[in-house]
C-alpha cells in the first residue's frame, strides 16, 4: 500500500471530512479523493460512508485505521533512524505546546535552536495541554511542552522543567481584594473564572476545595489565560493565574494557603524514537533551565 494513500486515509478519519484532510496535507480535494479511490480499489472495500459533507468509517475503515497508523509510524521511524546515522541535526521537529508555555517559557529555547541548527524545520502547534497529551499518545508529535498531567500514562516519558506558581487573584475593585487573611471558604462564596474543569489546572484547584468540602462556583470558563486575565481585571470574579502573567491590573489575594505550584515540562511517547533534532532540543531545555 502506498504510504501517501494511507496518509490521506488517516487524515480524513481524524478530521472527519475530505476538505479538512486536504487542507491538513496541503492538497486539493480531488487529489485526496483520488488517493482514497485507489486505496479502496486496492483493498476491494469501501473505507468511508459519505453522508452529505461528513464521512464516517466503515467496518473495513475501522480495521484499517489502527494498522495504517502503525505502518506510517514505522515508516517515519525508519526514515529518522537512517537520517540520524549521518549525525546531522536536521529534518522536521514537531512540537505541541500550550499557549502559556509557548509564549512565556519557550521563546529563548526556540531562538537558540533555530540559530544553532538552521537545518531543523520546526513544526510548532499551540494546543491545550490535555489535547497535546492525547496527541502524543496518538504519535502525532515528537514532543509536547505543557502543564504536566496529575497522573501520567505508563506510555509517556516526562520531565519537569519549571514550576509555575499560581496565585489567587481578582480585580483591585473586587470585594475580596480589600480583605486580609482570606480562607478558601471566603472565595467559595464568590463567582470564579477558571479554565475548563477537564484541565489539569482546574482539577488541581478543585481538589483543594473538595478536600475542604467547599463548592467551587465556576461561572465562566476559558482555556486561554489571557482571556481569563481580562475578565478578572474588569471585576467579573476571582481566579487563579500564574504569577508570571500577573500585573497591576490584578490584585493577589491574601489567602491563607501554602503556595500552589503546577509542574511544567516535556513529554514524549516512550515507544517513539526521537530524532537528532528532538534530542538536541531536549538537551537545550534541560541544560539551560534553572532548577
Amino acid at each position: 500500500m502506498d504510504t501517501q494513500h494511507l496518509q490521506a486515509f488517516v487524515a480524513i478519519a481524524e478530521n472527519g471530512s475530505f476538505s479538512a484532510a486536504a487542507e491538513r496535507l496541503h492538497l486539493t480535494q480531488p487529489a485526496i479523493s483520488k488517493r482514497i479511490a485507489l486505496l479502496e480499489e486496492q483493498l476491494k472495500a469501501s473505507l468511508f460512508d459519505r453522508i452529505g459533507r461528513q464521512v464516517a468509517l466503515t467496518q473495513a475503515g475501522q480495521v484499517l485505521l489502527s494498522k495504517a497508523k502503525l505502518i506510517l509510524g514505522e515508516v517515519i521511524a525508519a526514515q529518522r533512524a537512517i537520517a540520524d546515522l549521518q549525525g546531522d541535526v536536521q529534518g522536521k521537529l514537531s512540537i505541541a505546546t500550550s499557549h502559556h508555555v509557548g509564549l512565556h517559557y519557550l521563546p529563548p529555547f526556540l531562538r537558540e535552536l533555530s540559530t544553532r541548527y538552521p537545518q531543523v524545520k520546526l513544526d510548532l502547534h499551540f494546543l491545550d495541554s490535555e489535547q497535546a497529551y492525547h496527541e502524543i499518545l496518538q504519535g502525532r508529535f515528537d514532543i509536547a511542552i505543557i502543564t504536566l498531567a496529575l497522573q501520567q500514562d505508563s506510555r509517556i516519558q516526562s520531565q519537569t522543567l519549571w514550576h509555575d506558581q499560581l496565585e489567587f487573584v481578582a480585580a483591585p475593585t473586587h470585594a475580596l481584594a480589600t480583605q486580609s487573611h482570606l480562607q478558601l471558604a471566603d472565595l467559595s462564596a464568590h463567582q470564579a473564572i477558571m479554565p475548563d474543569t477537564s484541565t489539569y489546572t482546574t482539577q488541581l484547584i478543585k481538589t483543594l476545595f473538595d478536600d475542604k468540602k467547599l463548592p467551587l462556583d465556576i461561572t465562566m470558563v476559558s482555556n486561554h489565560l489571557d482571556t481569563i486575565k481580562m475578565l478578572l481585571s474588569i471585576g467579573m470574579g476571582w481566579g487563579v493565574l500564574p504569577r508570571k502573567i500577573i500585573d497591576e491590573q490584578l490584585e493577589i489575594l491574601d489567602v491563607d494557603h501554602p503556595p500552589i505550584m503546577r509542574p511544567l515540562g516535556y513529554i514524549h511517547h516512550s515507544q517513539r524514537t526521537l530524532n537528532n533534532a528532538a534530542r538536541v532540543f531536549l538537551d537545550l531545555l534541560q541544560n539551560n533551565t534553572p532548577r
